[in-house]
């Protein structure tokens, strides 16, 4: 097995890291650093809590306006609406709205002009459930950029990526939830992501209701690319087993499981089980 190269890197509010096999140290460090000087803009313009963002200036908009934003809050938002339609309104970056307004707000991506419109209420984004995938699956490009496809993606522990499997390996061992669990499967060109209410508590809303999700078991989603499968994993915090068959019904290449019996049955077409 090749050596495998960790770097570490905070943003987004959560701890990331870059694992990389097959390659010297010092190429391996090079790409993970420009991977991370990438994160550093995202965050710039995906973060509600930086006033210069672009997610700060949606906010400001009334309805009827429309403001320019950078491809990559566009391209977020793009992915973020495909996600709200696959699952009938049980993922939406504007939840958390329905904390401060009566009914969610209303709004249009315009892409001629890399735009968005505010077609009513107050555009209150919340990228949480989203952002931290997209981040990823955009370290991966840079990464593929720099032919290091064999790597590992980690954000805050509940979002993975996986590259290509390390030499001589089924792929990345990971666990569900942390490196310590005692079950592990390899992951390959896929990602896995978490949701659950146990570290943050009732942080999770229904877009539909504005209820906070009750459901106590945790939630994972395997899908293509991170961005998908955070988003999924949210929003099967507060589907039923009828609403998450109808969302899978979209991709079949979603999957979404909440015990380890259903992860042995889920991800035996995509993910080998493991012994660490």
């Amino acid at each position: 097995m090749s050596e495998i190269h960790v770097f570490n890197h905070h943003a987004m509010a959560t701890h990331f890291q870059v694992r990389i096999a097959g390659e010297e140290k010092d190429y391996a460090e090079s790409a993970a650093q420009t991977a991370f000087t990438l994160l550093t803009r995202l965050e710039s313009h995906l973060s509600r809590f930086r006033v210069d963002s672009d997610i700060a200036r949606i906010k400001e908009l009334k309805p009827g306006e429309i403001v320019r934003v950078t491809e990559p809050t566009f391209a977020c938002l793009q992915l973020a609406k495909k996600m709200e339609l696959a699952t009938r309104g049980a993922f939406s970056v504007a939840a958390t709205a329905l904390k401060t307004q009566p009914t969610a707000p209303q709004w249009t991506l315009l892409p001629e002009s890399f735009s968005i419109r505010c077609d009513g209420g107050k555009l209150e984004f919340d990228l949480g459930a989203i952002g931290k995938g997209f981040a990823l699956d955009r370290l991966a490009e840079v990464l593929r950029e720099w032919s290091c496809p064999a790597f590992l993606l980690v954000a805050g522990g509940s979002s993975i990526l996986a590259g290509e499997p390390p030499a001589g390996t089924n792929g990345w061992s990971c666990g569900l939830g942390d490196d310590g669990s005692a079950q592990r499967y390899w992951l390959a060109n896929c990602s896995l992501s978490g949701s659950g209410l146990a570290v943050k508590g009732k942080h999770i809303f229904d877009p539909r209701t504005g209820q906070p999700a009750e459901r106590e078991e945790r939630v994972w989603a395997l899908t293509d690319t991170a961005a998908e499968s955070d988003a999924l994993s949210t929003a099967a915090m507060v589907l039923n087993k009828n609403e998450i068959n109808d969302a899978l019904a979209q991709d079949k290449s979603w999957l979404i499981f909440m015990n380890e019996l259903d992860a042995w049955r889920c991800l035996g077409s995509r993910a080998l089980p493991a012994r660490a």
